[in-house]
């Protein structure tokens, strides 16, 4: 498990999107932006910047390291 912990599903509920809906939005796959969520997969830069820019936050309101980091 990743030291790296987001917020992309509290974001997708909040704007009511689907995995896909994300996914299409910042031209990944559905499988990309799951396995971001879920913590098997460390995000590019890139994808954690285009994922915090869809929903016009910062890269920190969406990505956190955790406690001790």
């Amino acid at each position: 498990m990743s030291d790296l912990h987001n917020r992309i599903r509290v974001f997708r509920a909040e704007h009511r999107m689907s995995q896909a809906d994300l996914a299409r939005a910042i031209g990944v796959s559905r499988k990309t932006i799951s396995t971001v969520e879920v913590g098997r997969f460390v995000p590019s830069t890139v994808i954690a910047l285009k994922i915090a820019r869809h929903f016009e936050v910062s890269v920190e309101d969406v990505f956190q390291l955790s406690d001790g980091q």
